[in-house]
């Protein structure tokens, strides 16, 4: 799978996939319009990645400022997904969920989103 990147828009993040590092990025601020218009090709990369044989580690990096609650339903959707790699299909995959310190919802989100996860590791990295 070849890198990529989707630039920010006012209601969107930067979201980048590293191929080198095996690093996928998302960054700043998501509330889209659409939730389903702009997720979608991201979901279809995802899949696509998955179903590649013998992937390395595939490290998730989410530092999002801010998200609204469709957003915050299409990340539980993208972490079901990758927990069901990780518990059927052995993948590796890391989520390092960053939040700025002084932000005390961000990083109760990111419990939230921790305490649903079973087999995917999901850490909570503040800056």
């Amino acid at each position: 799978m070849e890198s990529w990147q989707i630039e920010a828009t006012k209601q969107t993040p930067t979201i980048y996939f590293d191929k080198e590092n095996q690093l996928l990025v998302f960054k700043g601020e998501m509330y889209p319009e659409n939730i389903t218009e702009f997720s979608e090709p991201i979901f279809s990369w995802l899949e696509q990645y998955l179903e590649q044989p013998n992937e390395p580690t595939l490290t998730i990096n989410i530092e999002l400022n801010y998200f609204n609650s469709s957003s915050s339903k299409m990340l539980l959707d993208l972490f079901d997904q990758l927990e069901e790699a990780v518990a059927n299909d052995n993948k590796n995959i890391i989520i390092n969920w960053i939040y700025d310190s002084d932000n005390e919802y961000a990083q109760e989100y990111g419990e939230e989103f921790q305490e649903d996860l079973e087999h995917l590791p999901f850490h909570l990295v503040p800056k």
